[in-house]
Parts: structure tokens; C-alpha cells; sequence
């Protein structure tokens, strides 16, 4: 029988469920976190720098993933503080007025947060607020903002459109899920005609984007198991756009890549992952729950390579750079693999908390936000 570590049940606003942290279900990540595996020594090929940084205040027990918009990086924290900064030079800083739990969101016109009340706060790009909308549950996922829309996920699997203009509301999409679910920041992504979400219970869904009405839905993973527990099959993190197609990660599930525009299955691995994946022009990357990191093809889902040597030290979702794939672990400690075999290029400490959020590109380099607070911008040299 499979063994888990002790869990942590949260009530859930949907009636009838319970969700738990993810890290709960990982004794070597999360503020608690058990001891984890001394790192090797490692011949570096690369040297990875830290461009800039700027300290922006504590997550605590949320995660706030930094929004890019070319060269101007917006971060918030849970105390409220969000700044813009412009190639790493401040150009502004505010504070909402509210504890927040979920953001950032962030197009060249709009940056969107949210809070455990399941407000929902606009900002134009001078800081100043343009409208506040309310959702049904908390916000824990950064809003999808784009020059026209505004999609929010809240923390009971629904999605609510508002107009980026003024706030109004366009639509709301909503889901029965399973009696368990994981609790999770997972965002969702847009195209101009759709919006895509992975959802409890293993699903992927592509929703109109100008109605909320469902186009399509497919099966990222299948539930099995004796137990509500074992059951568990969610898709924790964002999908990615891979051309004509989506691909998505499923904890305790599978990695699949489907058409998209019927959602049919193009293929599929039996890798669970609850940190996510990334795709360039030939591959896809995966950490998987273990703690190795795979690169597939992205057109077969064969097998390239896999770095294992990060066991049970959490690594997060990889980032391509470059020639180089990023990954952080549990500690904060940044790690550059090769693309073409995944052998370690470099690695740089930080300040000794957990990236929690997913790594975002920034031009050549990239942007790394830890627990503690700190926004970096790394590039390899």
C-alpha cells in the first residue's frame, strides 16, 4: 500500500469537500520541511549571476509568482506591498491596503491580485487603482490579464471573466470536483479564443473564451486507488502552450500533450508531478515527485534524459533558458542543467527559503521570487 506522510485538512468552500497542501503530502518542502539530501560536488560548465534583486516583503504560507511585461517586473507579498520594477530599478511601490494571498496578474495596461476574501484588486501600471471585483472563494493563483479580459481562479476551481476596462463581470465557469482535493496556486492560461485550466480529478479544460461555455475536456489522468487519499489525481500547476497543442502535469497522474483545437490526446507518460512542466521548440521538462528532473520530446513524449540527482530535495517547475534548463529545490538553491543531457551546469544559493512560484523568463535571463521575499534576476554567463 502506498504511504503518506501526515496531512493537514483544510475545509473547503465547496460544500461537501476538503482540500489539503500539496506540501503536506512532501515531507521535504514547505516551511516545515524535513531534512534533505547534501547536494554533490559539481564542475561548473556555466556561471550563473545574479543580475539584480530587490527585497518585496514575505509570502508566509502563500505564493506570489512574479508577473513580466518586457523589461518591468511587478511583485507583491502578503503583507500587501507590490512594486514595479523597471530593469530592476524601483519605479514604484504601494501597498493595497489588504492582506493578499494570490497574484501577480499582469498585461501592459493592468496588474490583477488577490486576496483570502476572495477580493479581486486592479492596478494600473502607474500603481494606481482602477476597480475591485469580488469571487466566490479565495484567490491563490496569479489572474490571467490580457488587454480586453480578466480570468480569475479562485480557491473552489471556479473562474470568473471581468472586463480588464472596468471590472464587470462576463462569465463564471464552475466544476464539481472530488470529495479531496489538493489545494493549490496553479493558474490557467489564455489564447485568443480560449481559456485553458487543469482542474481536480485529472482534468483539462478549454473554455470559450468570450462566454464561458466548455469546448472541450480531456483526461490529463485517470483516479485510482482504494482510498480518497490515493484518489488523488489533480492537475497542480499551469498547462503550456507547445505550438498547436497544450500539454499538461497531473500529481499522482501523468504528463500528456493534446490538440488544441479538439483536445484529443496526441501522447501521454505515467509521470507524476505536482511542481509542472515547460516546453521549448524540441523538448518538454518535467520535475517529477521524486525529484528528478526528465526532458521528453515534445513530439513522441520519449525519453531524452533525466537528472535524478535532486532526490527528495522538491525541485520545482524547470524554466529552458537558453541553452540551459533552471530549476530550484527546497532550500532556494538555483541549479542550471545542460539541455542536451541534463548534467549540471552551475548553481547559486539564495537566501535559504523555498522558490515556491514558478520561475519566469525575462528576457535572457530569468526571475526567481523565494518565500522570504527576495526577486532576483539571474542569467547564465
Amino acid at each position: 500500500m502506498k504511504r503518506f506522510p501526515a496531512l493537514i485538512l483544510v475545509a473547503s468552500l465547496s460544500a461537501g469537500c476538503s482540500s489539503l497542501s500539496l506540501d503536506s503530502l512532501n515531507p521535504f518542502s514547505g516551511p516545515s520541511k524535513g531534512k534533505v539530501p547534501p547536494l554533490g560536488v559539481i564542475q561548473p560548465t556555466a556561471q550563473l549571476a545574479e543580475v539584480w534583486r530587490y527585497g518585496v516583503g514575505q509570502s508566509e504560507n502563500f505564493v506570489f509568482a512574479p508577473a513580466v511585461v518586457g523589461g518591468t517586473v511587478y511583485a507583491a507579498s502578503r503583507d500587501g506591498v507590490i512594486a514595479r520594477l523597471d530593469d530592476g530599478r524601483l519605479i514604484w511601490k504601494i501597498n493595497a491596503g489588504k492582506s493578499l494571498s494570490g497574484g501577480v496578474g499582469a498585461s501592459d495596461k493592468l496588474l490583477v491580485v488577490g486576496t483570502e476574501k476572495g477580493e479581486v484588486l486592479a492596478f494600473g501600471t502607474d500603481g494606481k487603482p482602477r476597480w475591485q471585483a469580488t469571487v466566490t472563494s479565495e484567490v491563490l493563483a496569479p489572474p490571467e490579464v490580457s488587454d480586453d479580459m480578466v480570468f480569475v481562479r479562485s480557491a473552489d476551481s471556479r473562474i470568473q471573466a471581468f472586463a480588464a476596462a472596468d471590472g464587470a463581470r462576463k462569465w463564471n465557469y464552475q466544476r464539481a470536483n472530488p470529495a479531496l482535493t489538493l489545494r493549490t496556486h496553479a493558474g490557467l492560461i489564455s489564447t485568443p479564443s480560449l481559456v485553458i485550466a487543469g482542474f481536480p480529478g485529472g482534468k483539462l479544460v478549454a473554455i470559450n473564451r468570450s462566454n464561458g461555455s466548455t469546448m472541450w475536456e480531456s483526461n490529463v489522468a485517470l483516479p485510482k486507488g482504494a482510498t480518497e487519499l490515493e484518489r488523488i489525481a489533480d492537475v497542480t500547476s499551469p498547462p503550456v502552450l507547445a505550438g498547436r497543442e497544450v500539454c499538461a502535469a497531473a500529481f499522482q497522474g501523468r504528463v500528456a500533450c493534446f490538440e488544441l483545437t479538439s483536445g484529443n490526446v496526441v501522447w501521454s507518460r505515467d509521470i507524476s508531478s505536482g511542481a509542472g512542466i515547460d516546453v521549448d521548440t524540441q523538448n518538454l521538462y518535467i520535475s517529477d515527485d521524486k525529484g528528478a528532473v526528465h526532458a521528453l520530446d515534445r513530439a513522441t513524449g520519449a525519453s531524452l534524459w533525466k537528472q535524478d540527482k535532486l532526490a527528495r530535495r522538491g525541485p520545482g517547475r524547470p524554466l529552458a533558458v537558453g541553452a540551459y534548463i533552471a530549476v530550484s529545490d527546497v532550500e532556494g538553491i538555483v541549479h542550471l542543467l545542460q539541455r542536451e543531457n541534463g548534467a549540471f551546469a552551475a548553481r547559486l544559493n539564495g537566501d535559504g527559503s523555498s522558490i515556491d512560484a514558478a520561475m519566469q523568463a525575462y528576457g535572457r535571463a530569468f526571475i526567481a521570487q523565494t518565500r522570504a521575499g527576495g526577486v532576483r534576476a539571474l542569467s547564465a554567463r
